[in-house]
């Protein structure tokens, strides 16, 4: 039945104005606005929906993944735009880095208090 629809995910923020600046200014994708939401528009895809709720509550799990060849360079440049790199049981280094099982990976939150990473590709 869905075999051939080409799906799309999104998220809630509780400021709609802040998810803007954030995701087009600190972050730097394009952003699209229609029917009172924004859309996030990323390579290769379908745009990211991002929609207000008065009750927004940030879930407790990675809602947006972005795949980076240089995730040492992307943290030291997201660090320079003010983003703080979330730290878990201790496990990241200096710069916020997770070095341990699986790929090099970092979180940060949006606005919302979303969880964001970057993957070392």
């Amino acid at each position: 039945m869905f075999k051939d629809t080409k799906a799309f995910s999104g998220f809630s923020v509780n400021d709609l104005e802040a998810a803007k600046a954030f995701y087009g200014g600190t972050l730097g994708l394009d952003v699209g606005e229609a029917n009172g939401m924004l859309q996030l528009k990323v390579a290769g895809g379908n745009p990211i929906l991002v929609y207000p709720k008065s009750d927004h509550v940030p879930a407790e799990y990675t809602m947006l993944n972005f795949p980076v060849a240089d995730i040492e360079g992307t943290v030291r440049e997201l660090t320079g735009r003010g983003v703080s790199f979330e730290r878990y049981n201790n496990d990241q280094d200096d710069s916020g880095i997770y070095r341990g099982i699986g790929p090099l990976i970092a979180w940060f939150k949006d606005p919302a208090g979303n969880v964001i990473a970057i993957i070392q590709e």
